[in-house]
């Protein structure tokens, strides 16, 4: 029977289903398994060492599954070393600890729990997200020594999750997995040669996810789109802001928010207090997107999916989102207007329809035709600019142009 090493369960992997050590054990036991429990931090080398130095020359190990995961979300800016290393510690020190100290041991299987976090990215989970992606680095880095080695980068599992965490995973790109799914999965997994697997549902039922899609999986899946009326109730909002008196400019938002943030988590509204962190609301990062994402159909505005932990209140939010939708409304409301009405179209537009028809390329003629125009006698185009700008500048113009532009494809 061969040995397998895992991680205690000193924390939940966020992604997959938990079990007590008592339940595998029974379980394990009515399959007609040995099952020995060990417990030590893999991430403390000499614990390990002492772990592995334990097992019984009739039962040799031969495989090993690494499933640990801790979770302290937050944006880059407020990562600090320990953050990062409560995150890191289990993940890539235990890993590859048990890469070093098994790496003569034979081993037919070397299997590591990593996260779709590191392949698509999270909000507000930079630290988990670069756990999992030394994870996989580490089965590529095994795969070329001539070693077993496989990173299975899982999405969610629906085991474990709470009813509203479900229902908001269902509505997402990416619905949960159920426990059969997730074994079916993995059996297929651990019999192909690549070192880096994404298990993942996607889509779900049929129908298009509510949110944005990754941009990595929009050619798998097609996103839900905004409609001409999200639009035209957001161009309303920006409008009545700047009609209202300025005292209850803050209120109406803040109205806005806090029924927001109750339809995503199912609270009731009175639940949602103004000044209390989001976090301590029970907003994870699933729902921190979601509620993005809302608040982006009702706004019109290009919000970031860090966005509540940027502003980690309601009452922050509202009063980041007033200065931003007064101060959206510029001299030319008819033209901004003409261009959301353009992208609307565009958006429920077929993209084979629109290169057939030659759209892109008539659009593209007007862009050179008002660059022109900008540019002027003498004067410098966009290309033009580019050449002439220093390294900043060029960041700050891509940062602004691709956030547009991303913020513009979540909808088609």
């Amino acid at each position: 029977m061969p040995t397998t090493m895992e991680h205690p369960s000193r924390v939940d992997h966020p992604d997959t289903p938990t079990i007590s050590k008592h339940a595998l054990r029974a379980e394990l036991a009515a399959h007609g398994a040995e099952v020995t429990v060990a417990a030590a931090d893999t991430a403390v080398r000499a614990d390990l060492a002492a772990v592995l130095a334990a097992v019984p020359a009739e039962h040799p190990l031969t495989a090993v599954v690494h499933t640990a995961g801790v979770l302290d979300d937050g944006t880059v800016g407020s990562l600090t070393d320990e953050r990062l290393d409560t995150v890191l510690a289990p993940k890539v020190d235990g890993a590859w600890h048990l890469h070093d100290l098994t790496r003569d041991a034979g081993l037919r299987g070397f299997v590591l729990y990593s996260s779709v976090a590191g392949v698509l990215g999270a909000a507000g989970q930079a630290n988990y997200a670069s756990a999992n992606v030394a994870l996989d680095d580490l089965a590529r880095h095994r795969h070329d020594l001539g070693l077993p080695g496989l990173s299975l980068a899982w999405g969610p599992w629906a085991a474990g999750m709470g009813e509203a965490v479900a229902e908001r995973a269902a509505r997402t790109a990416m619905p949960p997995l159920d426990t059969a799914d997730g074994l079916a999965l993995f059996d297929e997994a651990v019999t192909r040669t690549d070192p880096v697997q994404v298990a993942v549902r996607l889509g779900g039922g049929g129908g298009r996810p509510a949110g944005p899609v990754p941009p990595i999986l929009r050619g798998l899946v097609v996103g839900g789109r905004r409609s001409a009326s999200d639009r035209t109730s957001s161009q309303d909002l920006a409008r009545t802001l700047t009609e209202m008196a300025p005292e209850r400019r803050e209120e109406h938002v803040l109205s806005l928010v806090t029924r927001s943030a109750a339809a995503v988590l199912g609270h009731d509204v009175a639940e949602v207090t103004v000044d209390k962190e989001f976090r301590a609301l029970g907003v994870d990062s699933l729902a921190a997107v979601e509620l993005r994402n809302g608040l982006t159909a009702a706004t019109g505005l290009t919000l970031p999916s860090t966005l509540v932990f940027d502003f980690p209140t309601p009452l922050a939010v509202a009063r980041h989102l007033v200065g931003e939708l007064v101060g959206a409304t510029g001299p030319v409301p008819a033209l901004t207007a003409e261009l959301d009405r353009l992208d609307a179209a565009l958006a429920s537009a077929d993209p084979a329809d629109l290169t057939g028809a030659d759209v892109l390329t008539r659009l593209r003629r007007l862009l050179a035709r008002h660059e022109a125009r900008d540019r002027g006698p003498g004067g410098a185009g966009v290309e033009d600019r580019i050449r002439e700008a220093s390294a900043e500048d060029v960041l700050a113009f891509i940062d602004n142009e691709l956030g547009r532009a991303r913020n513009g494809s979540d909808h088609s």
